[in-house]
């Protein structure tokens, strides 16, 4: 990107990146300011391409598979059971991909307005860290606002329990930022590890139990591939178990709600292995995941069944899933199916679930490849970017509930490790 005038950097480079800075915090307030900001960042930079007559940002391979997938949605939410608001949410969809894009070309410009992006985050962090205890503790966090669900902390996230949603799909871009801005000073870097194990500890009193799967898994993944973070592993490792451990004994509510309510959903708790007998097997059947969910997919899978090509279409399992053909029981219907695959295969068909399989693969690829690097002593992906990737698996990982893919709050959350990992990428290309 080149500017004429200091005016045509203002419009096109630094509201951008003011914008682009400040989305960790507009997360916090709910999906209208993050959502409008990254819409903004993508309308200038669609405008700034077209008085340039410069579309060359577009013809990475990345682009190109998404802006098929976009055509996808958009043809599918035409021609399949159409309705307005499907239609809306396929052909706007177009603003996440112009938005990674326009991210990666900024960074290319000028890389350092990285350290307002971390620092934004930083802010965060620290201010739900600080608000969460004190709710935890006092009853109330620091607006006066009492939890809705009680024995839960959502600090300033007040009715929306998603306080362990936002520190688990950051955190990841939140270390390898510090990993990448910091090179591992040690009075730096212990910060942000002393950060991890007080978000791991909120994240397990607000009773968001996929959160806290999300960010172990996160953090699992970082301590085997990363390349330098041998002492840490341990200390993260040792530091959240004890004090885990030690919440669960002062605790008892926390661990009921994460450990042993997930048992009970499974119908793994005590009562299972009591009562386990020929007389009453459908009562102690094993869930592998609660038995809600479990309807929402069977529910989902018939609708796949009925329509295996294009599905149900985008973002009408809320509509069909009443439907007595694929009703499964009374729990059976929601807004979605709770899985991001499943929600796929049911409403966009086998064409659009092959999207979602090609990037797993994708990723399997390149994880495959880091292995096979580091078994010879070598490292295909710096720290900062296994950060970044972990953060991506998050959004792929398969078995596990998950919101609505098409929920703009999460894609935006999902979107922000793309411009960082690709920009990374083109730098050692070069």
């Amino acid at each position: 990107m080149t500017f004429k005038s200091d005016r045509e950097k203002f419009i096109f480079y630094n509201i951008p990146v003011f914008l682009f800075s400040l989305l960790p915090i507009f997360l916090i307030t709910g999906p209208f300011l993050s959502d409008l900001s990254i819409s903004l960042i993508s309308v200038l930079f669609l405008i700034y391409c077209f008085n340039k007559k410069n579309f060359s940002f577009f013809k990475e391979k990345y682009f190109y598979i998404f802006l098929i997938f976009w055509a996808y949605l958009i043809s599918n939410s035409i021609i399949n059971n159409f309705n307005l608001d499907s239609f809306k949410i396929s052909f706007f969809y177009f603003r996440y991909g112009v938005f990674i894009v326009a991210v990666v070309s900024l960074l290319d410009v000028e890389h350092k307005f990285i350290n307002y992006f971390f620092y934004s985050i930083f802010i965060c962090f620290t201010l739900l860290i600080i608000d969460g205890f004190y709710q935890y503790f006092i009853g109330e966090n620091i607006f006066g606002f009492k939890s809705p669900s009680e024995h839960r902390v959502s600090s300033l996230f007040h009715s929306e329990m998603i306080l362990g949603s936002y520190l688990s799909r950051l955190w990841p871009i939140f270390f390898g930022l510090s990993l990448f801005i910091f090179k591992q000073k040690n009075n730096f870097f212990f910060l942000f590890v002393i950060i991890f194990i007080l978000s791991e500890v909120l994240i397990f009193l607000s009773g968001d139990r996929v959160a806290f799967f999300y960010i172990n898994l996160s953090a699992i993944f970082i301590i085997l591939f990363s390349q330098k973070l041998y002492k840490t592993r341990l200390i993260i490792l040792v530091s959240s178990i004890i004090l885990i451990v030690i919440i669960s004994l002062i605790n008892p509510t926390a661990k009921e709600r994460v450990f042993n309510l997930t048992l009970n959903q499974m119908n793994l708790s005590n009562d299972y292995f009591k009562n386990n007998n020929d007389n009453n097997k459908g009562e102690n059947e094993i869930y592998i995941f609660t038995k809600q969910h479990t309807s929402h997919y069977i529910t989902a899978y018939k609708m796949f069944l009925d329509k295996k090509i294009l599905g149900v279409g985008v973002k009408n399992f809320r509509n069909f899933c009443g439907d007595k053909k694929y009703l499964e029981n009374e729990l059976s219907c929601s807004t979605h199916p709770h899985n991001t695959y499943i929600q796929l295969l049911s409403e966009t068909g086998i064409i659009g679930f092959s999207f979602l399989i090609f990037a797993l693969i994708y990723f399997c690829k390149y994880v495959l490849r880091h292995m096979i690097f580091k078994f010879k002593g070598k490292y295909y992906f710096t720290d900062f970017e296994i950060c970044i990737l972990s953060g991506i698996l998050i959004y792929l990982w398969p078995i596990a509930p998950t919101g609505n893919i098409f929920n703009n709050w999460l894609n935006i959350a999902m979107i922000l490790n793309f411009p960082f990992l690709i920009w990374s990428r083109s730098l050692i290309k070069v």
